[in-house]
């Protein structure tokens, strides 16, 4: 008898917890949609739970704010760009040459305009709150470390570019690359025209600007 109670307790709380991530990813979606339609600093808690069709009980029983859904969502959108890059990457193998890297990502980088919209409505929220900013800050550094770590292990990048150092120095090349293209993306929102011009511009970053790798320098 215990035994079939306990089995009943696990099966109910198996339930609970898939209820509960099931809602946890309608609020995420919805607010997406909500703070791409309006403005992340436009949007109230309410707003989310009508697009939801929760309660504000549902919301606060997954987040304590509108900030922290919204590094949710960061995370959700840093582990696909995360995804895409590592699938693109993982093709050949480990022997991938660099220059064909950049053309494999910049193939299949997520560059959605919705969640540049979103991102950079909270950059400015972020950009007033310090507190926001620090938070934002850490997340940023996280998916350079993440970046950085992918470079090193790169035979095309076993000696970067004397102009960019190290791995950590060509990774915030990296993001500071896709930042100012997806910027010029919002504006003119021509999404191939972007992906062209971020593949020039990793190729100049990370190769001699011909897209052959720099050749180490030689022994003394």
């Amino acid at each position: 008898m215990a035994a079939q109670q306990t089995h009943q307790t696990h099966q109910a709380t198996g339930r609970g917890t898939r209820r509960r991530v099931h809602t946890r990813a309608n609020l995420l979606d919805a607010a997406f949609a909500v703070f791409a339609g309006k403005g992340f600093g436009r949007v109230s808690i309410e707003e989310v739970c009508e697009a939801a069709g929760y309660s504000r009980g549902a919301f606060y029983s997954n987040f304590d704010s509108l900030d922290e859904l919204f590094f949710a969502l960061y995370r959700q959108r840093a582990d696909l760009i995360a995804e895409q890059v590592s699938g693109a990457l993982a093709l050949d193998g480990p022997d991938l040459d660099l220059p064909s890297a950049v053309d494999r990502v910049t193939e299949v980088l997520l560059l959605d305009l919705d969640w540049l919209l979103v991102k950079t409505d909270f950059l400015v929220h972020a950009a007033r709150a310090p507190d926001v900013a620090q938070t934002l800050l850490e997340h940023r550094a996280r998916l350079r470390r993440a970046i950085a770590d992918r470079l090193a292990r790169s035979p095309g990048l076993a000696q970067p570019p004397a102009v960019l150092g190290d791995a950590d120095s060509a990774a915030h090349a990296v993001v500071a690359a896709y930042d100012g293209v997806t910027t010029q993306l919002l504006l003119d929102k021509d999404v191939e025209g972007a992906r062209v011009w971020l593949k020039h511009l990793l190729t100049a970053l990370l190769t001699d600007g011909s897209g052959t790798t720099p050749e180490p320098p030689l022994p003394d």
